[in-house]
């Protein structure tokens, strides 16, 4: 009798097996939901990142004869962006806020990643001395529109989180 690891290796189940490696590398989306996080993604933007967009946060005023419901956000250097047009080529999105801050772009960028199936991560930065009501306050805004919510305790954490979400 052949153990599995011998039997999932032979010829026939060969067919069954990925035959090219993955070749499309993963596109991240950062935004910065308000001025803290914000200095914390231009920081990072500095750094080699593969096939990552820094942006800031959600903008309420979109160019002319632009509707507000399409959300946009603006990159780093100012420029308007849609937001719908950044989700579509991202295969994730990490939001980015600080605790105690405005989150409330939060709930515009759920969505739009929601309908397009887009994964969500949400980094809560500058907690050393926020108030846990405050704390509380921002993982509230942000915990129904993130799979994931990490609570960073420094700018080097935040760089080792989106390294291990391969960004």
């Amino acid at each position: 009798m052949l153990s599995e690891s011998a039997r999932v290796t032979s010829a026939a189940e060969l067919r069954f097996r990925v035959q090219a490696p993955n070749s499309r590398p993963r596109v991240t989306t950062i935004i910065a939901l308000d001025g803290p996080s914000e200095a914390v993604i231009r920081r990072l933007a500095e750094a080699p990142w593969n096939h990552a967009t820094f942006l800031k946060t959600p903008i309420t005023d979109p160019p002319d004869g632009q509707p507000a419901s399409d959300g946009w956000v603006t990159d780093l250097a100012a420029r308007r962006r849609r937001l719908r047009d950044e989700v579509n080529v991202s295969d994730q999105v990490i939001m980015m806020a600080a605790a105690g801050g405005p989150a409330d772009g939060a709930a515009t960028i759920g969505r739009a990643c929601s309908l397009r199936r887009v994964t969500t991560t949400a980094l809560i930065v500058g907690t050393g001395s926020v108030p846990d009501r405050e704390l509380a306050k921002t993982l509230a805004t942000l915990r129904p529109w993130s799979l994931m919510v990490v609570i960073a305790g420094s700018d080097d954490y935040v760089a080792d989180m989106m390294t291990a979400l391969r960004v």
